[in-house]
């Protein structure tokens, strides 16, 4: 259902190191972006797969970048140690805390997800549930 998602920075690099650190615990690799005449980005997917893929860029309009109120991107973890690892990187990498790693059986009874800020406010859901994966 999804071809890809593009999240606005205001710092390219400071994007590019903090995704880097937090998507290569979820298994996500980055693959090098062509010359479109736009603004340079980062781009990452799961090995193997064309889509769905996660950008990073400088907003086209070169305004600022903004995080949108009430939008969150979640991605699918391996197992539950790639949801704490990935949440830790991005802690590390300047992001924010937005919910601790852990269960969350609210959700479902397997459902063990953390939430997390990256440095320009986009909202990331880290998640682990055995049904995401038997999809994939």
């Amino acid at each position: 259902m999804i071809s890809h998602i593009c999240l606005g920075c205001a710092d390219l690099d400071r994007a590019g190191a903090f995704y880097r650190a937090v998507l290569a615990p979820l298994g996500l690799v980055e693959r090098a972006v062509e010359d479109d005449g736009g603004p340079v980005m980062f781009c990452w997917h799961l090995p193997g797969c064309v889509a769905p893929r996660l950008y990073i860029t400088t907003p086209y309009d070169d305004s600022a970048a903004t995080a949108g109120n009430g939008t969150m991107v979640a991605l699918i973890a391996p197992d539950r140690a790639a949801v704490d690892a990935a949440h830790a990187a991005g802690l590390s990498m300047g992001g924010s805390d937005a919910g601790a790693p852990g269960l969350r059986p609210n959700y479902a009874p397997d459902y063990y997800g953390a939430y997390l800020r990256d440095p320009d406010g986009n909202k990331l859901h880290l998640v682990h549930r055995a049904d995401l994966l038997a999809a994939r």
